[in-house]
């Protein structure tokens, strides 16, 4: 008798050669001992990844090698590189022995507007502002977000409880954050993984700019602390409601305040704390 196969659908296949990709196993020694005083521990890759627009390089990300033509995408609208999917007229993406080189073939308009920024960045690990030439970079204009909808604190809460079942790369290397977009009642439509909390943000900001979501109603929840970087790009993005695992910052609180946007900190099993525009949560 031939015995069951299970068929496993060619996206969940993706996905799990997405994560075997983004970490690697690595010997360790336990301590207290256990049965065995070695072991075998997983480790979440971190790589340079150049996004290089119309052949010249305009950033360098440490970041999760995984989805990164979305996250190309995210970050090409959260910088206020294009404004428009339709500027974007290839991606491409070359492993090579240093890293990753994302290569975006974009409109002459926006490669004018970026050369004339000549903003070039280097990013480590959760550091949105490193290599800016100046400090007007560092706060650029911060756009009104229109959200005219409302969400309930149970719907924070039950985002919150389930977003660890989401986050396969965390549960196995405990060094990955993430960024979930959820619908109004809580539910979790996208998670996206990485390394550091606004790669992942812009990776989850592409997914939705693709899927034609972004402006919908929902809101954005991520398990980091909200800071300021967070807030600017949730903006650029017309994001209205930002929910936060940890704290915020006083600028993220000044970016929210700003914008417009609703942000919510300490989101906890059964509390959190709303810091600004708490118009949009009701009971």
């Amino acid at each position: 008798m031939k015995a069951d196969v299970k068929k496993v659908p060619v996206e969940q296949k993706r996905e799990d050669a997405d994560i075997a990709d983004a970490m690697v196993e690595h010997p360790v020694q336990l301590w207290p001992a256990q049965d065995e005083a070695s072991s075998i521990d997983c480790v979440a890759t971190e790589t340079a990844v150049a996004l290089v627009y119309n052949g010249v390089s305009h950033a360098v990300m440490m970041a999760s090698p995984l989805q990164l033509e979305v996250f190309a995408l995210g970050f090409s609208l959260t910088e206020g590189i294009v404004e428009r999917a339709e500027d974007i007229y290839q991606i491409q993406v070359d492993t090579l022995d240093e890293g990753i080189e994302v290569s975006l073939t974009i409109s002459n308009q926006c490669f004018a507007k970026l050369k004339n920024k000549r903003r070039s960045l280097s990013g480590r690990t959760g550091c949105g502002i490193c290599g800016a030439e100046s400090l007007q970079q560092i706060r650029p204009p911060v756009p009104e977000v229109v959200a005219d909808y409302c969400i309930s604190h149970k719907g924070i809460d039950r985002a919150t409880r389930a977003l660890s079942n989401h986050q396969p790369l965390q549960s196995l290397t405990g060094a990955i954050h993430g960024a979930a977009w959820c619908d109004v009642d809580g539910k979790l439509l996208q998670v996206c993984e990485d390394v550091g909390r606004h790669n992942a943000l812009d990776k989850l900001i592409g997914m939705l700019w693709r899927q034609e979501l972004l402006g919908k109603a929902g809101f954005l929840l991520i398990s980091s602390r909200a800071s300021h970087e967070i807030l600017q790009k949730s903006a650029m993005a017309n994001i209205g409601i930002v929910v936060a695992i940890s704290a915020p910052t006083s600028l993220a609180i000044e970016i929210a305040n700003k914008a417009g946007i609703t942000l919510v900190g300490f989101s906890r099993e059964n509390r959190h704390i709303a810091y600004t525009n708490q118009q949009r949560l009701v009971s």
